[in-house]
């Protein structure tokens, strides 16, 4: 990626920060889920470079069916499928179990492991049998979304000051999301995928499970499963997108959707990627005449 590069991020509804990003020859760009068209053609009636040049993305949870409809991987209605299937099988999953996600903004000191271990003892002493309590989002230095059982991220809120968090709070989610608990929806949403023809990105995708590069489409359609039960390692896929020599410039990065919340986030992974950052909101590429209608 040179320092014409473009980035090219998308989230989801619920802005949980389910986005994805992409990097090109031109910059970096983040756009919804679910209004990738409309943001996508704003964004290429104001600079069609940036959409043409761009070599790379990523997706924060859902938003990683974004980024793989923006690579050419699957067609726009075949990721709408994958989703509601998705949607539906997730949120089966939460009915079964009382869940939910806590988001903690954490220091050098914090005790994260042992929280979510001694989390785990305290839903226990309550009877709960298998309790699940476990990061489920690296977003960046010492931030992180913890998934699990109520009772234990009740545990973590009400012994913060012990773990050394500075400060956590809980998602306005249904359940405790990348987490084992979401293994009921692990099938149904494999199924979907064998049904779409799936094909090889025309730019590089980055996978939320690990960071790096899907290679295949065999390969997207194992690690879309699998992304379910496991945390998304988004400041991990940060550092993977802007890793560079000493002094070569960084690309440019637009986020695309509702919110800044991606941009907030790079800031806080990476600064100097940050000074090339830029927004296009959804609701102006919604208002704004797309292509067929400037032609009217």
């Amino acid at each position: 990626m040179n320092h014409d590069s473009n980035i090219c991020p998308a989230l989801n509804p619920d802005q949980l920060g389910h986005r994805a990003v992409a990097p090109s020859s031109q910059g970096q760009v983040q756009c919804p889920g679910t209004e990738l068209p409309h943001s996508l053609w704003h964004l290429l009636h104001l600079s069609p470079q940036v959409i043409e040049n761009c070599v790379a993305a990523a997706g924060f949870s859902v938003g990683e069916f974004a980024a793989l409809v923006f690579a050419g991987a699957m067609e726009f209605s075949e990721g709408l499928y994958a989703v509601k299937v998705r949607a539906e099988a997730m949120q089966a999953a939460s009915e079964a179990v009382p869940s939910g996600m806590l988001s903690v903004l954490g220091q050098p000191l914090s005790k994260f492991a042992s929280a979510c271990l001694d989390a785990q003892e305290h839903c226990r002493s309550l009877g709960i049998e298998d309790p699940v309590c476990e990061v489920s989002s690296y977003l960046f230095p010492h931030c992180r979304v913890i998934s699990g059982h109520l009772e234990a991220l009740q545990f973590l809120r009400q012994n913060a000051p012990k773990y050394h968090f500075r400060r956590t709070k809980m998602l306005p989610v249904s359940g405790g999301f990348h987490t084992r608990l979401m293994q009921p929806a692990v099938e149904p949403l494999a199924q979907a995928l064998k049904a779409i023809d799936l094909k090889q990105p025309l730019i590089s995708v980055h996978a939320n499970v690990d960071g790096k590069r899907y290679m295949h489409p065999q390969h997207i359609q194992k690690l879309l499963g699998r992304q379910l039960v496991s945390p998304v390692k988004w400041e991990q896929t940060m550092h993977a997108l802007y890793e560079r020599r000493r002094g070569a410039a960084f690309p440019r990065t637009w986020e695309v959707g509702p919110g800044q919340q991606l941009g907030s986030i790079l800031r806080s992974c990476n600064l100097q990627a940050w000074k090339s950052y830029d927004h296009v909101d959804v609701l102006q590429a919604v208002e704004d005449p797309g292509p067929e209608e400037s032609l009217q």
